[in-house]
């Protein structure tokens, strides 16, 4: 592999928002909405984008003087992408710049923690079926992990009182009083599964 500093073109005494910021702007260059309609573009970029990634999680881990994980998280990392700055994202309320990196992930490094911090974004997006899909999804790739069982018994226990308000894709655009205030519950839920408070008196 190639140096990772020099992959993400930044040099060895960057900053660390410095390498942040060349990491972001490369996910924006490979992500996939970028080649739509060209298969071939688009399969070159995801190996791209599989490389910088390795590459961000190999200056992580060299910075933090750390063989493992080197964020002293609980949660699994699977395949190279780095789901510690996902969930660093989520945690400041910067779900756009989340979305992109999780969207930008190459397929085959799709597993339990994308699942889970997709299904996190999508209930941000008010869109808690398919969040509930997510977080199913990797609790069936990683049984034993206990903060992806309490998110999907959350969001099942905080969504099974409002009935139709359970929001979907299709009917989020729908707006009254009641499903408003699913809507602020379920984001709580989730907020608080990714160590944020939307609503503090709850």
């Amino acid at each position: 592999m190639r140096d990772p500093y020099q992959v993400l073109g930044v040099s060895r005494s960057a900053t660390d928002e410095e390498i942040k910021k060349a990491y972001r702007n490369l996910a924006r260059q490979y992500h996939p909405d970028n080649f739509a309609g060209k298969p071939e573009a688009a399969a070159s970029a995801e190996a791209v984008m599989k490389e910088i990634n390795e590459a961000y999680d190999n200056i992580q881990k060299e910075r933090a003087g750390k063989g493992g994980t080197s964020h002293g998280t609980s949660y699994t990392s699977s395949g190279t992408t780095s789901f510690y700055e996902v969930r660093r994202l989520i945690s400041q309320g910067l779900y756009s710049d989340a979305e992109l990196i999780i969207d930008s992930t190459p397929s085959g490094d799709r597993g339990a923690e994308w699942n889970y911090l997709k299904g996190c974004l999508l209930t941000q997006r008010g869109y808690y079926y398919d969040a509930l899909r997510c977080i199913e999804i990797a609790c069936y790739l990683d049984p034993n992990n206990l903060e992806y069982r309490e998110a999907k018994n959350r969001l099942k226990m905080r969504a099974s009182g409002f009935g139709d308000e359970y929001r979907t894709a299709t009917n989020v655009g729908n707006c009254d009083l009641c499903g408003t205030c699913s809507t602020l519950i379920c984001c709580d839920g989730c907020c608080e599964c990714c160590g944020g408070d939307l609503i503090s008196c709850c």
